[in-house]
């Protein structure tokens, strides 16, 4: 449902050109660096804030192809999205080097990094983002990974999006459930060890909306050891109903804060299709507010960008594999969001 292959692939490629970025060389788009590459995404653009914008992503590298092709409006609506921090999701091959060089990529900006970490066993119930690491020994070595790559240096963590949800509504077999609750409280211990990390369990959205079923597994999951938990990632529901929903949650939970994930959420939810489908793409859809810690509720620690807009859900609409970039989703979101 989250992450898929195509973004996992190109993770290691984005690693290196945010340093080679941050480091003077110029933005994506090709070329030699001349006035025909494209213009340079700055390398933290928008307005400030405390998270990283990498500026080697793919909508960055869309907006400099849309000025080279003469697409300067189109250009200048996927800057919207190139402009503002994403969650960087990390991928099973190269951990450490990805949580590193995003981190070190973020420190020198004086800013945070967003890591998105999504590879427990039996992932997505197998369907559009099914994967995930063969086995609890192979997640255990996966999270070890990620934590030395992090290291002292700030991290935000999103921690297994749809892991808990699907051992609760029974997506994920039963059988399955003891290991899963250890290993995320496992990682969400390692990673709490580091110096400068925040970690956030997800916990649903407000569609589904039970926070009287899910309380219980958040705490098996390690919520109390954690900074709190996520509510909306990947998902489409008004900022208002997140918040009202992760409220409701934080008070079975010991009052615990939470993160809204807003990339797309701008128009609410898809309510004219298929229940069922409302999550995959759906059309008319617009981006949120821009991530931010400023945000209208104590409770609420920040607005995050955890879903990188522009990129597919799955196969469904006519959208390419589950991570893959799409322009014209991209160019929808954001020009609907005006």
């Amino acid at each position: 449902m989250y992450g898929g292959k195509g973004a996992r692939a190109r993770a290691s490629m984005a690693v290196m050109g945010a340093v080679l970025l941050l480091g003077g060389c110029s933005a994506g788009g090709g070329g030699d660096g001349g006035d025909d590459a494209g213009p340079r995404i700055p390398r933290q653009p928008g307005s400030p804030g405390p998270f990283w914008v990498n500026p080697a992503g793919n909508a960055a590298e869309q907006v400099a192809a849309y000025v080279k092709a003469g697409r300067k409006d189109d250009a200048e609506q996927i800057r919207k999205i190139a402009e503002r921090a994403t969650g960087e999701w990390i991928g099973p091959e190269n951990p450490e080097r990805e949580a590193r060089g995003f981190t070190q990529a973020a420190e020198r900006a004086g800013r945070a990094a967003v890591l998105v970490l999504y590879n427990i066993p039996h992932r997505d119930c197998g369907q559009f983002s099914r994967g995930g690491a063969a086995d609890g020994d192979t997640y255990r070595t996966w999270i070890d990974a990620v934590a030395r790559g992090i290291g002292d240096r700030p991290a935000t963590v999103v921690l297994e999006p749809d892991a808990i949800l699907h051992l609760v509504d029974r997506c994920t077999p039963a059988r399955l459930g003891e290991e899963r609750y250890f290993l995320l409280k496992e990682a969400v211990t390692e990673l709490k060890s580091l110096k400068n990390t925040k970690v956030y369990l997800d916990a649903g959205n407000a569609g589904w909306g039970h926070p009287d079923q899910i309380f219980q597994p958040l705490e098996r999951a390690g919520v109390d050891l954690a900074d709190g938990f996520a509510v909306n990632v990947s998902n489409f529901y008004s900022t208002r109903d997140s918040v009202a929903y992760g409220k409701r949650l934080s008070a079975r939970v010991g009052g615990k804060h939470f993160v809204v994930d807003t990339s797309r959420n701008g128009n609410g939810p898809y309510t004219a299709g298929k229940a069922d489908e409302n999550w995959c793409n759906p059309p008319g859809r617009a981006l949120g507010e821009s991530p931010t810690t400023k945000t209208a509720d104590p409770l609420v620690d920040a607005y995050l960008w955890v879903k990188r807009p522009g990129e597919s859900d799955g196969t469904c609409k006519g959208g390419p594999k589950a991570g893959d970039w799409w322009p014209e989703y991209a160019l929808g979101l954001a020009r609907a969001s005006g």
